[in-house]
């Protein structure tokens, strides 16, 4: 027996209306599919797709309450679809992320491998109160405890969880696909000039950096227009929105999900700025190496681990100020070296295949040990 029976959970759902685990779980099941193996997806009943398969992916979906009670519908969210797992005898759990389900670990089905994907360090991010921080760690010692396997999505995950619990975990980032299709007439559809506007793409938090980013704009020369993608109907969306309000350059756009409408704002943007700097390997930075962008980043650990020298960093709002001075054709050696990257390390089918490969040696290989 070569195929394997794998689930995933920890998404909204699939195909993608949120952001980077729900991407992932889109290629990598319907890439597990497409090698015969039976896949399943958990889905919020809020998702906007509602058949019982996508891409000859099972759908499986659950209740998820988080519209109407807030973030504790997120648990029970998790508890809904871990209760479902438990009667379809799956060989293999891929857990992405920990937050709202290592509470529930002690309910998943005694006979599934369990397999965690550690995402980034969540009890860091800074819109949690220390409450809630302390509950981050708890939630994740109790996933690092209560999985069989773990995956690291950057070498700075690796490293924290080898230093912190003394645990291995398998690096295996995100991915991308290089974009060879730019079609200057969908950034023209939002009245842009090639090259003479900046942009970028997160969901509005925090650790996101958008704040500093926008405060650099707005106390810059520059005339270029900053677009500003990502759900904005938010409390700190609507902080923002206000803050920013008189200056006609930032240009709150909102959630865009069609990838290839992103990538090609992306290719044709001047500066893309990417603000992160809790987690791991994010994936529209990937996306924007593999779309011709000129990255400005947040000088962390784990962007400088993936970017290198091929990009600029910032840290406060005089970095952002000066870093809008460059003009990406001053720097195609940057783009040209971030695309390589993409097809050397990130490119989706050496992802996958990584995934497949490391899934299939857990349950085949090593799964009487930790039994």
């Amino acid at each position: 027996m070569d195929k394997l029976k794998i689930a995933i959970m920890g998404t909204r759902g699939i195909p993608n209306f949120h952001g980077g685990f729900e991407q992932f779980a889109e290629f990598f099941s319907v890439y597990m599919a497409d090698k015969g193996h039976e896949v399943y997806v958990y889905n919020s009943h809020n998702h906007p797709y509602k058949k019982p398969r996508f891409k000859n992916v099972n759908i499986i979906h659950c209740n998820d309450p988080e519209q109407n009670i807030g973030t504790v519908g997120q648990f029970i969210y998790d508890f809904n679809c871990i209760l479902d797992s438990r009667k379809r005898e799956y060989d293999i759990i891929l857990q992405l992320g920990y937050t709202s389900s290592s509470v529930w670990a002690f309910l998943f089905p005694k006979k599934s491998l369990i397999v965690t994907n550690m995402d980034g360090l969540e009890w860091k991010r800074s819109k949690y109160n220390k409450g809630v921080q302390k509950f981050l760690k708890y939630a994740e010692k109790l996933a690092v405890n209560n999985s069989h396997f773990l995956i690291s999505d950057s070498i700075g995950i690796q490293d924290y969880i080898k230093n912190k619990y003394h645990k291995n975990s398998e690096y295996i980032p995100y991915g991308a696909e290089i974009f060879n299709s730019p079609d200057i007439a969908l950034s023209e559809e939002f009245g842009l000039e090639a090259y003479n506007y900046n942009m970028l793409i997160a969901r509005l938090e925090p650790e996101n950096n958008i704040e500093t980013i926008l405060a650099g704009v707005t106390a810059s020369s520059s005339t270029h227009p900053t677009l500003v993608i990502g759900k904005h109907n938010t409390s700190y969306g609507n902080f923002l929105k206000k803050k920013f309000k008189r200056d006609k350059r930032v240009r709150f756009l909102g959630g865009i999900y069609d990838l290839n409408k992103l990538n090609n704002l992306r290719y044709f943007s001047n500066i893309y700025f990417h603000g992160h700097s809790v987690g791991g390997t994010n994936p529209s930075l990937l996306e924007a190496m593999s779309s011709h962008a000129l990255i400005v980043a947040n000088d962390n650990v784990f962007n400088r681990s993936i970017l290198g020298n091929d990009a600029f960093y910032f840290k406060n709002r005089n970095d952002i100020i000066r870093n809008l001075e460059k003009n990406k054709t001053d720097y195609i050696n940057f783009t040209i070296n971030n695309k390589n990257k993409i097809v050397d390390y990130y490119s989706w089918d050496k992802i996958n295949h990584k995934y497949e490969t490391f899934l299939k040696d857990a349950y085949f290989k090593k799964k009487t040990e930790y039994r």
